[in-house]
């Protein structure tokens, strides 16, 4: 008897820890947006910092938009991400970095977001990378750097 209540008691002490290891993890929400308090074309807010293993949802506000991870612009081993044009995407990032990402049809636009998860180790990476953009995405992108820690 002893002993099946001593595994009751591990056990339910391992289903509180992983409750609150999954409740502890946040959901950001980011509005793809035509007109926006930084201009057109943007993503609101364009700038996030989050921890590992928490989520950013991508919501399509306006028509037209995605998110893509940009080339060269997310932690070495981390998967990029790409959601289809007027769909929601969800992502979870679980490896901490800056991820920097974009609408694909409005990149020369300026569209352009930045998610700092964690230690943004990664910051020169994406620097360099940001230099490559088209003019108006490298000016925005180059602002949200500034912002990191």
């Amino acid at each position: 008897m002893r002993k099946r209540h001593r595994l009751v008691t591990a056990l339910t002490a391992l289903a509180a820890l992983g409750a609150a290891t999954s409740a502890a993890a946040a959901q950001v929400q980011v509005r793809m947006l035509n007109h926006g308090p930084d201009g057109m074309m943007v993503f609101e807010p364009a700038f996030v910092v989050i921890q590992p293993g928490d989520t950013v949802k991508f919501i399509a506000a306006d028509k037209g938009h995605n998110a893509a991870s940009l080339p060269g612009m997310v932690p070495a081993g981390a998967a990029g991400f790409t959601g289809a044009i007027n769909q929601e995407i969800e992502v979870r990032f679980t490896r901490p970095g800056l991820y920097g990402y974009h609408c694909i049809p409005h990149t020369g636009l300026g569209m352009v977001g930045l998610i700092e998860v964690g230690n943004a180790s990664n910051k020169a990476a994406v620097t360099a990378a940001a230099a490559r953009l088209p003019g108006l995405a490298r000016g925005r992108m180059a602002k949200l750097l500034g912002r990191v820690k």
